[in-house]
């Protein structure tokens, strides 16, 4: 049986009292889920053909646009998008600015109820990593970083959330290792640490492929590394 095609796709890694008692925003996947069943995840997901078509507000700055635009064909505001609403979709939080939107595509609509557009301004590619071969869903993922500070929404509020995922919450960083967690998701976590507690572009981004004919770990930004 064939692989899967490999789709594009964004997660965003939501992080709140970065100076002094870091918690990121994760949750559950459900136990029946095709993809990653039982699993604490980051919110995330497949880009939507309709995200090309959503402007942002603000767009995602450098370097983190030119990095986006050196690895993708998508162009890097469509990936922001597509984490942006996923963000919405399966936690009710809100990265946006105040503005009317008066015709905004279907899967949009309920964000754009709340008063807001999306805004990238504040956000960071971190991560980049592909799916191993034999999975049953392949993505290309990328990961972005975010201050809950930037967050329009109450940080607390959970109910506007679909239900993908369940016991959303904030989970301080030191405990996160110790939840039920995909590989990569470890692997990202690893990395978020060695952030903290400065929310900013990194110097270099990690892209991670793992597969049987090939274990790469390379940066994006600086010479590559096996």
């Amino acid at each position: 049986m064939s692989d899967p095609p490999i789709r594009n796709a964004a997660t965003i890694l939501v992080i709140r009292d970065a100076d002094t008692t870091p918690k990121v925003l994760m949750g559950q996947r459900g136990a029946n889920a095709v993809f990653m069943p039982s699993k604490f995840v980051f919110p995330g997901g497949a880009v939507d053909m309709e995200d090309a078509d959503v402007p942002l507000t603000q767009a995602i700055t450098s370097p983190c646009r030119e990095r986006l635009g050196e690895e993708s064909a998508l162009p890097a505001s469509t990936l922001a998008i597509a984490a942006i609403r996923e963000l919405w979709e399966e936690t009710g939080q809100i990265l946006g600015t105040p503005a009317a939107w008066p015709n905004p595509p279907i899967d949009w609509e309920s964000f754009a109820a709340t008063g807001h557009r999306p805004s990238a301004l504040h956000m960071y590619y971190i991560f980049r990593a592909i799916t191993p071969a034999g999975r049953p869903r392949r993505f290309d993922a990328r990961f972005f970083l975010v201050d809950a500070r930037h967050l329009a929404s109450d940080p607390d509020d959970f109910s506007a959330a679909c239900e993908e995922l369940s016991h959303i919450h904030w989970v301080p960083l030191d405990e996160a290792l110790a939840l039920d967690l995909p590989f990569i998701t470890e692997v990202v976590l690893h990395e978020l640490i060695g952030l903290m507690p400065h929310l900013a572009a990194p110097a270099s981004v990690p892209v991670f492929k793992n597969s049987d004919e090939d274990n790469l770990f390379i940066r994006l930004g600086r010479a590559a590394s096996a």
